[in-house]
């Protein structure tokens, strides 16, 4: 885990545009920290104590049904429960079983992450203090760095769709460091080091719940990563919805105030990944001058509602 002070947005020959003081802004709500996604895993599976968990079993089949909903396993067995929860992703098998196929579109970008150890001589001086999140943009194209701790580095690139994707040296080929030293240290890494590609998508529907069916996370309404809240979107959808269920007469009351809770936060950060994303797509220069006069000001607008509480 690793302090998040500063988040810094410059250009892509490394040109400061704007830095907005994370650890102060979010100050009222809680520490700015990143974290790996299997630090997070362990923190979570701690907190369910003795709740069982049945590891391997995707649901093939749901039935809907008046008073519950009957699962079929691809082990082959079924099983009936009062609710089903699916918090199972963009590609959420859930909402395919039961929604269908059509809810989930394309943004328009393809994504590669990977982790790495820092090379150096980027490592931080004092590896105790907060650091610095930090994000180049180019043409069409953004390369984004986080300290998680440990001294290793989230990286996070995307650029325009195409079959295959242009080659990380060729999309990156005129951005300044730390991007190429993160990139020589990928290439020495080789299959030690997994670079993960894919299309970025976005969820869309209408409704998140059919009978006792309910999706969340972003199974329901996941987003581009610009705005860096799916994870944080997904918990405060766990938090809601207990608060819901506790409070309802009846699980359809529930899921419905659940839902109408919910709706407004996170139709407001779809809305901003889309004006960041068009931001984004400014010619450099334009986009430059924008940033460098206003970016202070769009940060705070972007995130001024999720400081509230769900």
């Amino acid at each position: 885990m690793a302090p998040i002070a500063v988040q810094r947005t410059a250009d892509h020959r490394g040109r400061l545009l704007f830095d907005v003081d994370v650890a102060q802004w979010w100050s009222g709500v809680g520490p700015c920290v990143a974290l790996r996604r299997a630090a997070l895993r362990q923190i979570l599976l701690a907190g369910i104590e003795d709740v069982p968990i049945r590891w391997g079993a995707e649901p093939a089949a749901l039935q809907v049904e008046t008073n519950g909903v009957t699962v079929g396993f691809g082990t082959g067995h079924s099983e009936r429960y009062d609710v089903v929860l699916g918090a199972d992703g963009v590609h959420s098998s859930v909402r395919r079983l039961v929604f269908g196929p059509e809810a989930i579109r394309p943004v328009g970008q393809v994504a590669r992450r990977f982790v790495l150890p820092w090379p150096q001589p980027h490592q931080p001086q004092q590896p105790d203090q907060p650091e610095q999140w930090s994000v180049l943009l180019g043409r069409g194209s953004a390369f984004l760095t986080i300290p998680i701790g440990d001294g290793l580095v989230y990286c996070y690139c995307d650029g325009p769709p195409g079959e295959p994707p242009q080659p990380l040296d060729v999309l990156l080929a005129d951005y300044a460091e730390p991007v190429p030293s993160l990139l020589a240290a990928l290439d020495a890494a080789g299959e030690t080091s997994v670079v993960q590609t894919g299309v970025i998508e976005e969820v869309a529907l209408e409704s998140w719940s059919r009978g006792g069916v309910l999706l969340i996370g972003d199974a329901a309404h996941a987003t581009s990563p610009n705005m860096a809240q799916g994870v944080a979107m997904a918990l405060e959808d766990a938090l809601v919805l207990v608060e819901s269920l506790t409070a309802a007469a009846d699980l359809r009351s529930a899921l419905e105030a659940y839902e109408l809770r919910r709706r407004r936060r996170t139709d407001w950060v779809r809305a901003q990944t889309h004006r960041r994303d068009r931001a984004r797509s400014l010619p450099p220069a334009l986009r430059g001058v924008a940033l460098r006069w206003f970016g202070q000001r769009v940060f705070e607008s972007n995130y001024a509602p999720l400081r509230e509480q769900p």
